[in-house]
């Protein structure tokens, strides 16, 4: 059965993880994305608990959404109370440790002997930023956490509540954070495509996308009817602001790419590039932490796997050199039979030239 029609059939799963401080919009975007009430916002219970900082908490919620006819069992990992502390830096740990956590996971899985057919896959494919719109350029909070989980999830930065800057300081805003971002050397995900290899449609598409990073969004829980026909928008005294209207917000392209156009490539590079970076060195450190302590009984299992892949790759090798010695001894018995026919029909000629030949 062709991937696209199982996809249809069973759906597929996809995680992502929103990360920004109080008041950039963050509940908002990801209740209008799943259109639901699917994270409730943060209420101070009395005045007097208002000024307490809380540690940040990490909840995954699984919602089911449909997307260009395809069913996607979409896990979104909240991260309150991020960026609301005057030192962050367990925040960051926080996020990292769960970012690990789930390569750990899988990595136990494939692992065993007999593997849990019911095993649910939670590493995160992407992880939205909100940047605060404050007009200026990217805080150190913003460079550090970017830096820091780049390497182990694809980011994706996101300016919340864009509404507040106008269309010219939004643009100057958005110029800014990616020069940061390249002067920093910050390795988000950035649409990437191959010239050569993939097709103009792609390429125009990656290249559209590309443009609008970071993307402006804005969100609304709320509809409002204009003409008949039911609109998500924010209301402010001099007009609306549409959610779905390209010229107000980039919502619509960043739910089309996450959800749709780019939910397989980011799959593929959290399964190929991401999981198996963290994988290599995992492995790598186990390896020589076994050479420098004695191996424990629970860690014997993994140490056999290791030492298997090990023969395995040796194994490849082995048979590598092998195929390239067979086809150079046999490039070598086609020109040895190429010189043969050639001498043999040089022959031939010239007995069939020559005068007295009985032929």
């Amino acid at each position: 059965m062709p991937i696209g029609r199982r996809n249809k059939v069973k759906g597929v799963q996809f995680t992502i993880m929103v990360v920004g401080a109080s008041g950039t919009g963050r509940t908002t975007f990801v209740n209008t994305l799943c259109d639901t009430d699917l994270i409730p916002h943060k209420v101070c219970d009395s005045p007097e608990t208002a000024h307490q900082e809380e540690n940040i908490r990490i909840r995954p919620v699984d919602v089911e959404l449909e997307e260009d006819g395809i069913r996607v069992a979409l896990t979104v990992v909240d991260t309150p109370g991020f960026g609301d502390n005057i030192n962050n830096e367990t925040a960051f740990q926080e996020i990292m440790t769960y970012l690990e956590r789930q390569y750990d996971d899988i990595l136990a899985e494939q692992s065993r002997i007999k593997r849990n057919p019911r095993f649910k896959d939670n590493r995160v494919h992407a992880l939205l930023y909100f940047i605060p719109p404050t007009g200026h350029a990217l805080r150190e909070m913003d460079i550090e956490l970017m830096k820091r989980l780049s390497p182990r999830v694809n980011v994706i930065p996101v300016i919340g509540k864009s509404d507040s800057l106008t269309p010219k300081e939004l643009k100057a805003f958005k110029n800014r954070i990616m020069e940061d971002i390249e002067h920093y050397d910050i390795p988000i995900y950035n649409f990437p495509y191959d010239p050569e290899e993939d097709d103009e449609e792609t390429i125009q598409d990656n290249t559209e996308l590309r443009a609008l990073l970071p993307f402006a969004v804005v969100g609304s829980e709320e509809e409002v009817v204009i003409e008949g026909e039911p609109i998500r928008a924010r209301v402010y005294p001099w007009g609306l602001v549409e959610v779905d209207n390209p010229h107000h917000s980039d919502f619509v392209r960043l739910r089309g790419a996450i959800l749709g156009s780019h939910l397989g490539d980011l799959k593929a590079l959290t399964e190929d590039v991401l999981y198996e970076t963290y994988r290599t060195e995992k492995l790598s450190k186990s390896i020589l932490d076994s050479r420098e302590t004695e191996i424990l009984p629970e860690d014997l299992a993994n140490h056999s796997v290791i030492i298997k892949e090990q023969q395995l790759v040796q194994e490849q090798e082995r048979l590598r050199e092998y195929e390239l010695k067979a086809q150079r001894e046999i490039n070598l018995m086609k020109q040895e039979l190429l010189a043969k026919e050639t001498a043999l029909r040089n022959l031939e000629a010239r007995t069939f030239s020559q005068p007295n030949s009985p032929y």
